[in-house]
């Protein structure tokens, strides 16, 4: 399944299914309330998240009681747009959209918010200048009109489609304070004589209607674009995909579109071009620069048989690739599908902010209503009580609040990718940063996951010189399947050793090897098969203690009858373990290697990584147990392992962190994947879901902390204190600001250091 279609409908574990619908109309943190309530409650649906940010909902629903199409009914009968997703359409081409229509956005609400505010000057500087000229009034109207229904119509347009479907948002809060705020002026304008018959002034007060719009709209404005800063990342690996390939066809290289390439092809790739296509280099070598994948600025030698990645940077080798796989399956592809998932997901955290918006503009509504009557019966001044009511219905938006949560898990997502951390979601990064232990795998998490050979002690007077040994040693363990043996064989070819025929070869699993090479009869294995064979390896057997103590895994050699050597095979630790332990150990983490390998193999690890709990000799299961026993314990488990062996452990855990490589990014039992080999990743990912989670709750703190102190002030607590009040226009201005700040401290994380 490619993809595109997995992130937009797919089937679950537990017989439901999950589609991705886009969604339009939102505006802020009520409008999404809105959607998300009825999505939860129609018929089949099992679990629904809403993301502003996005603009998209994701529900999980009953396949025999609900149908994409019907959701699609149900988000449109809430007052708000919404079409099926599109299965064909690649994450490539979804973002691309998103984009187009963020920029539209952007350049319509620029738009309004240079013309309201150019004609709030204008209608200001002209009270000044002329307060009293005869038609002032007159002329703001019909200024005040246009701007309605340009700047305020879709404020207007939206207040009346949830009027009709019975919700209420952002858009209804400004089309109330306008509305109300024009209709006053329009009446004492039209009929002054109702007002100065009670000894009342006709005030008017279209240029704060203006005004509110105009920095409403330059609020939604700088918000637009604030937040599609916030999709960088996804972008910049966008950008990286090459248009054009040169395929070798009828043995000519010929520059194609990336759309025509098939698996299959041979692709030619020169010395500073993006690898076109994921493929595996059939001749030639290079470096290839991966960091736009793994973080990892050192480029990686590339030759025959090794996999390369597209969109990644070719340095000056060149080299002919076989393409594999392509389009929305590419490693690319699948990364930032990746992202868009997670940046449309949703952190615990922000049910908080989900229950409080469900209910804000109607309490806000009722605010403004009782102060309107309140200021009348004290100032007895209806135009006083008017701007009061209007400023308490324009400060009071929820944008801050929609916001608060969906940004910082955008940025976060973004900056993992950089740092070649993939998020699965707002979830994942909400439980890693409340983690207390890391259990980590042995084999391929803490070490290289390749056995080398790392001692050889010969005997005092073997009986063969260096290059008869090597020779002997690979042409037997070339023949085995012994997990050692590759390590051997590897270290037999570095040392030039040729392969050579064996005579009479024969394996005794779990033992070892024999047969016979250049007319002697070798021996290759434990000092139990040695024995068994007639021969003593007593000569060497305190060596191999030595080299089991150190967590070594040994294999005699004996020629002609008589042991020669024993050689000592280990999987290194990786030159950046110990350096990466001692960090997630100064970040307060309690660190416990997990390991199958025998005690005394993960006791040397251990000590060398230095790591002080060990658990090992446990199978599969026992990893499972050994998690489930931490978590009992009361503690956060983070389980970090290769995703495919540790697969139960990994989703056992409350966090699953899976390192993989730049071509495996689809561990689907791990919550994070780690692009780079080593545990470098993890520490960044502890450290950046902590920073990430403290800027969701400052946002939150001051997303609550603005309408907590601004409904009053607008309302007029401060006035018999100070005397001093905010006007409408004041509070749309702060209300803009509001949104903005919340949006741009999200964007700090971009830059954030995280050691």
């Amino acid at each position: 399944m490619s993809a595109a279609v997995h992130a937009n409908a797919h089937a679950s574990s537990d017989a439901t299914t999950v589609v991705r619908l886009p969604v339009t109309g939102m505006t802020c943190a009520a409008c999404q309330a809105n959607v998300l309530r009825a999505l939860q409650r129609a018929p089949g649906v099992t679990e629904a998240t809403v993301d502003l940010m996005t603009a998209t909902a994701t529900v999980r629903y009953d396949a025999a009681h609900a149908t994409p199409t019907a959701l699609v009914g149900v988000i449109r009968a809430a007052g708000y747009g919404a079409e099926l997703p599109d299965a064909s359409r690649t994450a490539f081409e979804a973002q691309a959209r998103q984009d187009e229509a963020s920029s539209h956005e952007f350049r319509v609400l620029r738009r309004d918010a240079v013309l309201a505010l150019t004609a709030g000057a204008v209608m200001m500087g002209a009270m000044f200048l002329v307060p009293h000229a005869y038609g002032v009034a007159w002329w703001q109207l019909a200024v005040a009109t246009l701007i309605l229904g340009t700047a305020g119509r879709r404020f207007f347009a939206r207040a009346w489609a949830g009027l009709r479907h019975g919700t209420a948002d952002m858009s209804t809060l400004v089309a109330l304070g306008t509305g109300s705020a024009f209709i006053f002026s329009l009446v004492a304008t039209l009929r002054p004589a109702l007002f100065t018959a009670r000894g009342l002034t006709p005030a008017v007060y279209y240029e704060a209607v203006v005004f509110i719009l105009g920095f409403v709209s330059a609020g939604q404005a700088l918000e637009a674009r604030a937040k599609r800063q916030t999709a960088d990342a996804v972008r910049a690996l966008i950008h990286l995909r090459p248009t054009m390939a040169r395929v070798v066809r009828n043995l000519a290289e010929v520059e194609v579109s990336i759309d025509e390439v098939v698996p299959g092809d041979v692709v030619s790739v020169k010395p500073g071009e993006r690898v076109p296509v994921d493929g595996v280099v059939l001749r030639g070598a290079s470096a290839v620069d991966e960091s736009m994948l793994t973080g990892e600025s050192i480029p990686v030698a590339k030759s025959a048989g090794d996999p390369v990645i597209g969109g990644t940077l070719n340095g000056t080798g060149a080299f002919r690739l076989k393409a594999t796989t392509l389009g929305a399956d590419s490693a690319l592809a699948r990364v930032v599908q990746l992202m868009r998932d997670a940046q449309g997901s949703r952190a615990p955290i922000q049910h908080l902010a989900d229950r409080v918006a469900a209910r804000f503009v109607p309490t806000v509504v009722a605010l403004a209503l009782f102060t309107f009557p309140a200021w009348w019966m004290v100032t007895e001044s209806p135009g006083r009580a008017l701007t009061s009511a209007v400023a308490v219905l324009i400060i009071a938006c929820p944008c801050a609040m929609g916001l608060a949560v969906p940004t910082a898990v955008m940025v976060a997502t973004g900056r993992g990718a950089q740092l070649g951390i993939l998020w699965k979601g707002g979830e994942a990064l909400q439980r890693a940063s409340e983690v207390t232990t890391v259990v980590l795998d042995k084999t391929g998490t803490i070490t290289e996951g390749r056995p080398i050979v790392t001692d050889v002690v010969m005997a005092e007077s073997p009986t063969v010189d260096d290059s008869a040994f090597w020779m002997a040693v690979r042409a037997l363990e070339a023949r085995s399947e012994h997990p050692t043996a590759a390590a051997i064989t590897a270290e037999a070819i570095r040392r030039g050793a040729p392969l050579v025929e064996v005579e009479g070869f024969r394996a005794v699993p779990g033992r070892g090897v024999a047969g016979m090479v250049d007319g002697r009869a070798v021996h290759v294995g434990t000092a139990t098969f040695l024995a068994d064979e007639g021969i003593d390896p007593a000569a060497l057997t305190a060596a191999s203690d030595r080299l089991g103590a150190s967590g070594r895994s040994t294999a005699y050699v004996a020629v002609a009858g008589a042991v020669v050597a024993v050689i000592g095979v280990a999987d290194p630790l990786r030159p950046t373990s110990a350096a990466a332990i001692a960090a997630l150990r100064g970040a307060g983490l309690d660190v416990v290697l997990l390991s199958g390998d025998a005690p005394v193999v993960a006791q040397a690890i251990a000590r060398e990584a230095g790591i002080t709990q060990v658990v090992a000799g446990v199978l599969p299961e026992g990893k499972v147990a050994e998690v489930r026993r931490l978590q009992a314990e009361g503690r956060v488990v983070a389980m970090v392992g290769d995703g495919i062996n540790d697969a139960p452990a990994l989703a056992q855990a409350d966090v699953g962190i899976a390192i993989g490589s730049g071509a495996d990014v689809a561990a689907s039992a791990a919550d994070v994947v780690l692009m780079r080999g080593d545990l470098d990743g993890v520490v960044a990912a502890v450290a950046l879901a902590r920073r990430t989670m403290r800027t969701m709750r400052q946002n939150l703190f001051w997303a609550f902390a603005y309408n907590v102190v601004g409904i009053p002030v607008a309302a007029g607590v401060l006035v018999p204190w100070t005397g001093w009040q905010l006007t409408p226009s004041l509070a749309s201005a702060a209300m803009a600001l509001s949104s903005v700040s919340v949006v741009t401290n999200a964007l700090r994380l971009r830059t954030a250091r995280l050691t």
